[in-house]
């Protein structure tokens, strides 16, 4: 827990010192690729770092059906090139013609080539949308976490007090 408090603190006065401001307040906003510019001028700590949370989580919770689509887009491609793949070998059993089987040979290995093309990417893909949505979950259990952390602060200062 005490990573996740330093960490988020870290992103927050990395934001600051980043801004190249002269003060927390005079800040009017930072943002990225994307993201709507977030107005430091007048809140707190806590909830700038919530902000920040936010945002992180709402990017990453965009950034993963455009991955989604991206493999779905991949797939029908695949069945694309298996299906002219099945037609060729079909086309190239069918004749007895040695030109034209060689000649069908060579566009097999074309279409295989593309085939293995796109299974490796379709690999990476899968492997990008396997880290984009362990990355989702990290962030939001970072935010409940944090959230979590300042409600446990606030009652205990509150048990204080009484």
């Amino acid at each position: 827990m005490k990573k996740l408090v330093i960490g988020s603190t870290l992103a927050v006065g990395l934001l600051f010192a980043g801004a190249n401001q002269s003060s927390a307040a005079s800040i009017q906003g930072v943002g990225y690729q994307g993201t709507a510019p977030i107005d430091l001028s007048s809140v707190d700590l806590e909830t700038a770092l919530k902000m920040v949370q936010q945002q992180r989580t709402n990017l990453l919770e965009s950034q993963l059906p455009t991955q989604l689509t991206e493999v779905q887009t991949r797939n029908e491609q695949l069945a694309g090139l298996n299906e002219q793949l099945n037609q060729l070998n079909a086309e190239k059993g069918a004749t007895t013609d040695t030109a034209k089987q060689a000649e069908l040979d060579g566009q097999l290995q074309t279409v295989q080539n593309q085939i293995n093309t796109l299974s490796n990417s379709q690999q990476m893909d899968m492997l990008r949308i396997q880290s984009m949505n362990s990355k989702r979950n990290e962030a939001f259990d970072a935010m409940t976490n944090f959230v979590k952390k300042m409600q446990d602060s606030r009652s205990s200062i509150l048990g204080n007090i009484r």
